[in-house]
């Protein structure tokens, strides 16, 4: 699979604050690719420089295997953050705005406003569309050019629950157009729906690097309830699990490899008690990221 990105010890300082240190990572073509971390980990510094707004204090990267540059940032849509238009002036209108700066023709710009779902409110004026709505405007003036890569940060920031569920269904519809994606977000269950690989940055380092549908692999947790004062008693003399945990009404197992829910489900039955609740729980992007952390944290003890 192409790269289409390629960072290489990319570092930016401000005195001795290191806003991004040392940063290597790898896109390729068609990822949708989720940059992770809390606050000052150096998401939006690491998109400012991949853009050429912001200068390296060290390191390099690679836009397709060549130094960025004019013909490179052509293939590049980006938001960095909400684009300002003319509240006045109509959705279409400010998106011919935006064609005469970039140099495109006026025909994409209701092929855009039809992709985002901004086709039937194209001649309203700007002032009365939702946040939702002014954020796809701002990913249509950024797919004007038609891109090879889309880079948002905070996609969603803001929104409410209709509003960011239409922000990721449109995200989904770009990528599966074979445009290749990089968001930065803070929403992770967002970022699990939507994206194919993730990294994870802390205080300007890059702590993990891998696939989304990894998430979850490892030990199997089942989560079982019961009523019946022994459950806590018969769970922990069994030797199915590693690990048990109470939380509130119900049990949490880390089962040992080769067991299952079914398994828990029968050692109950034979002890003469019945579960009335017994899923088997998925870890979340949520979870890992914090495992992440903390395991990070560690690290440094």
């Amino acid at each position: 699979m192409d790269t289409v990105l390629s960072i290489k010890g990319l570092s930016k300082h401000y005195g001795k604050i290191k806003a991004l240190d040392g940063l290597n990572l790898e896109v390729k073509k068609g990822n949708v690719f989720g940059i992770l971390g809390p606050n000052g980990s150096g998401k939006t510094t690491t998109l400012g420089m991949i853009l050429d707004v912001i200068n390296p204090t060290a390191g390099q990267f690679e836009w397709f295997g060549k130094k960025s540059g004019p013909a490179t940032r052509k293939r590049i849509g980006a938001i960095l953050e909400h684009p300002i238009f003319y509240p006045y002036l109509t959705g279409r209108q400010n998106l011919m705005i935006v064609c005469d700066i970039k140099q495109v023709p006026y025909e994409r710009v209701d092929e855009v406003l039809l992709q985002v779902g901004l086709e039937e409110r194209k001649n309203s004026k700007f002032k009365t569309y939702s946040l939702g709505m002014k954020q796809r405007l701002s990913i249509a003036s950024a797919l004007l050019c038609d891109p090879e890569v889309m880079i948002l940060d905070e996609p969603t920031n803001g929104l409410d629950p209709q509003g960011i569920a239409e922000i990721r269904d449109l995200i989904i519809s770009i990528a599966n157009s074979g445009k290749t994606i990089i968001i930065a977000s803070h929403l992770l269950d967002e970022v699990q729906k939507v994206c194919t690989h993730f990294c994870v940055l802390q205080r300007g380092k890059l702590i993990y690097n891998g696939l989304v549908e990894d998430v979850g692999k490892g030990n199997l947790s089942v989560e079982v309830k019961a009523d019946d004062e022994r459950l806590e008693e018969v769970l922990g003399a069994c030797n199915l699990h590693l690990e048990m945990k109470r939380e509130l009404d119900k049990y949490i197992l880390t089962m040992h490899d080769g067991y299952s829910a079914a398994d828990v489900n029968k050692y109950l039955f034979d002890h003469g008690i019945t579960a009335k609740h017994l899923i088997v729980k998925t870890k979340s992007l949520e979870k890992q990221f914090l495992e992440i952390l903390k395991d990070q944290e560690g690290g440094k003890q």
